[in-house]
């Protein structure tokens, strides 16, 4: 049967790691981590992504969990409808109990106009709106084999995680590759855009904090997991083109 080229995919990022890429050209991303006889969602996408990683997560012993990278609407999406426990770091519960977007988006900020004005419909369509969280998760905390990281700066909650047998990091945004002013897929690394940041400066030192652990492998929140033999100096590079007043020179 005919499938469209921008149908969910389910695809193996890594011994006991699976990832469904969903909604605009496929360009979002739940990660689903095998946990006993069932599997943990890491990052909760768009609200689109309902059916296809609940279909996923069944066909992988059934989901016990969503763990939110963070609680923007992009990462949120599916979190209200799944029936499972949600969990997130201290310091994204009250955004992701919350009816409101971030009050420091500054979308003005984009320099694609195109982008300036979809981006608002966008958010709306993509977000699940709030879901109820039933517990926290810090740094240091183990989750499915991997250790939980605070990655602050994009999201002032922001985690992610890092399996040292392997070198698989899976970030949410705590990097990002696209360009999220022109919806294209990009061939390194960069800090998330100063416009839906909490603290580009501290964004910057996240990234470099992730650089610090060595991975061999960066699962991100939107486009394909990444890795080559300079990981860690693009990492670093993508860091230093933070300029001195914590604005983000790369879309």
């Amino acid at each position: 049967m005919f499938k469209p080229p921008w149908s969910p995919v389910l695809e193996q990022v890594a011994d006991d790691v699976w990832v469904v890429r969903g909604d605009v050209k496929n360009g979002m991303n739940v990660y689903l981590l095998r946990d006993g006889s069932g599997v943990t969602a890491f990052d909760a996408g768009t609200k689109a992504m309902v059916k296809p990683v609940r279909k996923a997560a069944e066909q992988l012993g059934g989901l016990r969990r969503v763990v939110l990278g963070h609680a923007d609407a992009d990462h949120r999406g599916i979190a209200p409808y799944m029936g499972v426990p949600v969990i997130c770091h201290p310091d994204e519960v009250t955004a992701a109990e919350s009816e409101e977007f971030r009050n420091y988006w500054d979308l003005s900020k984009i320099e694609v106009g195109y982008a300036r004005r979809v981006y608002p419909f966008l958010l709306s369509r993509w977000d699940g709106g709030p879901v109820q969280i039933s517990e926290t998760i810090t740094e240091g905390d183990e989750l499915c084999g991997f250790r939980v990281y605070a990655f602050p700066g994009h999201a002032p909650g922001q985690i992610g995680l890092f399996r040292e047998s392997d070198g698989l990091a899976i970030v949410s945004d705590t990097v990002y590759f696209v360009d999220s002013s022109r919806f294209k897929p990009i061939d390194h690394p960069s800090v998330p855009h100063e416009c839906f940041n909490w603290d580009t400066q501290k964004a910057a030192e996240s990234v470099r904090k992730l650089a610090a652990l060595n991975p061999k492998k960066v699962a991100a929140g939107h486009a394909e997991p990444f890795e080559a033999p300079d990981l860690v100096q693009q990492l670093l590079k993508a860091a230093d083109a933070v300029d001195g007043k914590g604005i983000s020179t790369a879309t």
